[in-house]
């Protein structure tokens, strides 16, 4: 156990090592911002002016590290936005073919299953929790720690593989068991440019979607449109 808590710190600790600095003109750099992958039609092709202003007096590695904080955080918000409709309709998936919350639509059983026995909270309150941040509220401290250390486990590993290896593009941790990723071609081929730009794409949706969402049930009826 100790051996391997020592490699993971090793291995995070070489993972975050500083990357050779590589001085740029000021016009070479724009251009490589405008002509990254994911400047679309939305923006004229073009990186829009505040995400221009922050990288200023930056690097090629630094446009790497802001399209690759993009595509992590647009998949977050993907799953994120699943997860709040799940929870906002109600719908509960089969929890290790327990007795609560293994009944989809109705979380009700007589056997409570305990998410902390500690706190005294079951999946069946999680289950009924009138929003996702109210359901966020009640997963305790333990449990919390135990998320950000997984979390951050991931993201050590993500950072060595994309910058520690060569040949990584933005988004490409080493991680595809659908072999998404094997097709003809490679990176090169025109089907996953597609895919990897409809990624980027739905990613921003599912961030503002987030953003809104969240900020509704902060403030009910800041975002007055639809919504779940």
């Amino acid at each position: 156990m100790k051996l391997a808590i020592t490699a993971t710190l090793l291995t995070a600790a070489t993972a975050f090592a500083p990357a050779t600095q590589k001085i740029v003109g000021t016009s070479t750099l724009a251009a490589a911002i405008d002509e990254a992958f994911g400047t679309t039609v939305e923006t004229g092709f073009k990186c829009p002016p505040l995400g221009a202003k922050i990288l200023e007096g930056g690097n090629p590695d630094s446009i790497k590290w802001f399209q690759n904080a993009e595509i992590k955080h647009g998949r977050v918000a993907m799953i994120a936005t699943i997860g709040y409709m799940v929870q906002k309709m109600g719908v509960h998936f089969p929890l290790y073919l327990g007795p609560s919350g293994s009944n989809v639509f109705s979380p009700e059983s007589d056997v409570a299953w305990y998410l902390s026995s500690s706190e005294g909270v079951t999946f069946s309150d999680i289950a009924h929790a009138a929003t996702p941040l109210d359901a966020i509220q009640m997963v305790p401290a333990a449990g919390w720690l135990q998320v950000f250390f997984a979390a951050g486990l991931f993201e050590a590993t993500a950072f060595n593989r994309q910058w520690n290896e060569e040949g990584r593009i933005p988004g490409d941790y080493g991680y595809d068991p659908l072999g998404f990723t094997k097709r003809d071609g490679g990176w090169d081929s025109d089907e996953l440019k597609s895919l990897r730009m409809k990624e980027i794409k739905n990613g921003r949706l599912a961030m503002m979607t987030m953003a809104g969402w969240v900020s509704n049930d902060l403030i009910p009826g800041s975002l007055p449109v639809w919504h779940p």
